[in-house]
């Protein structure tokens, strides 16, 4: 018997239930929609969580569609899922935690006595301490961006070339393989001895049916992969980049894009230009270095200094 939080299977059979993580403002329990898919065979144990960012619904829409199409009867091993994460931001479609203004990709491994973001990464975290491997699915918020897998643990740690893997299998195409911010599981995992990943699925308002199909594709291929399940996957040769040239607006006005997402671009090519709203042109800009156009923000227009796209660089295939 696989137990998480109130979900509960005996092997061949799968539960869903709730993963008590605190209480709300009223008094009343905070639980997280969670499933256990326990296989008739032993084998390796892998954890998926969705929406530690609470308007980053594609992993929802991933676990959504591909829970169902799991046999227990057929797996070996075990699968633990947590569907959504920061419940708070979710039931509010926002990003960060509204009780303690906190991004959760942040607060790992977490705090069981500590604000309700590390309350809640400590209680998630103990779930994925249980597995072999981890998956966290996100999406760039809001934004544009291609689909791609991040690797966050650095690239002298110990479990690199395991997370490297990983992130193969699962196969989106683009992998950035730069340390990532503490707090990240995709750092907490790794530190504990677990190959970790965070797929970032495409970005949206809602979810992308063709980022989701990409996830849930990538989440068989792990399956296979790995054992959990029978069949062979090809591993597809992925292009990485190792860091991000960050580009601001130098003027306000309405953003024009003269590069696609995914486009190879090359030092000194026209990124986007800024005009006013009457159509007159009041700044170019122009890519520091070769790269993949990697993400933009959703609506055109921008003052001085705001964010506007995200170029891929040091670029190579592995």
């Amino acid at each position: 018997m696989i137990t998480l939080g109130t979900a509960s299977a005996a092997p061949g059979e799968m539960d869903v239930g709730r993963l008590e993580v605190g209480e709300s403002r009223d008094g009343g329990s905070v639980g997280l929609p969670v499933a256990v898919i326990n296989g008739a065979s032993s084998g390796k144990t892998l954890y998926m969580q969705a929406a530690s960012d609470g308007d980053e619904l594609n992993g929802v829409g991933v676990i959504q569609r591909v829970v169902p199409q799991i046999d227990p009867a057929e797996l070996s091993g075990a699968i633990l899922v947590v569907g959504i994460v920061n419940y708070h931001a979710f039931q509010v479609a926002q990003h960060r935690n509204p009780i303690d203004d906190t991004k959760m990709n942040r607060a790992y491994p977490g705090d069981e006595r500590g604000t309700s973001s590390e309350r809640i990464a400590a209680t998630t975290f103990q779930a994925a301490r249980r597995a072999d491997l981890i998956l966290d699915l996100h999406q760039g918020s809001t934004s544009r961006m291609i689909d791609e897998v991040r690797v966050r643990c650095g690239r002298h740690h110990r479990m690199h070339a395991k997370c490297l893997r990983l992130a193969k299998t699962f196969g989106c195409g683009y992998v950035l393989d730069q340390k990532g911010p503490d707090g990240q599981l995709a750092r907490a995992g790794p530190d504990a001895g677990i190959p970790t990943i965070d797929p970032e699925l495409g970005g949206c308002v809602g979810w992308d049916e063709e980022s989701i199909r990409k996830g849930v594709e990538g989440v068989h291929n792990v399956l296979r992969g790995y054992g959990f399940v029978d069949g062979d996957v090809e591993l597809q040769a992925q292009t990485r980049a190792r860091g991000f040239d960050q580009y601001g607006s130098p003027a306000g006005g309405l953003v024009r894009f003269k590069r696609d997402l995914g486009e190879k671009v090359s030092s000194g090519d026209v990124l986007f230009e800024v005009t006013d709203v009457f159509g007159q042109l009041k700044a170019r800009v122009t890519a520091d270095h070769a790269g993949i156009f990697w993400r933009t923000r959703r609506l055109p227009q921008v003052a001085s200094g705001e964010y506007v796209c995200s170029v891929g660089i040091d670029i190579d295939t592995y």
